[in-house]
C-alpha cells in the first residue's frame, strides 16, 4: 500500500527531467552521486522523484 501511495506522489525520471528542464541522465547522475538538489526514492528498483520536492525546487525553496 505504501508503494501505491508513493507512486501517486512521485513521477518517473523522464517526467521529472521535463519539469526541471534537465536531461534525464542528469537526474540519474544526481541519484547515483547523491549530489543533486533533490533525492529520488526507489520503487521496485526504479527511480521516482517526489512531486513536492520538484515543486519546492521550482519555487526556489529547496534546501
Amino acid at each position: 500500500m505504501q508503494t501505491l501511495q508513493a507512486l501517486r506522489q512521485a513521477v518517473n525520471t523522464a517526467q521529472a527531467a521535463k519539469a526541471l528542464n534537465r536531461a534525464p541522465q542528469t537526474l540519474r547522475k544526481w541519484a547515483c552521486l547523491e549530489n543533486g538538489p533533490i533525492r529520488p526514492i526507489r520503487i521496485n528498483g526504479r527511480l521516482a522523484w517526489p512531486l513536492d520536492e520538484i515543486a519546492a525546487l521550482l519555487n526556489g525553496s529547496a534546501a
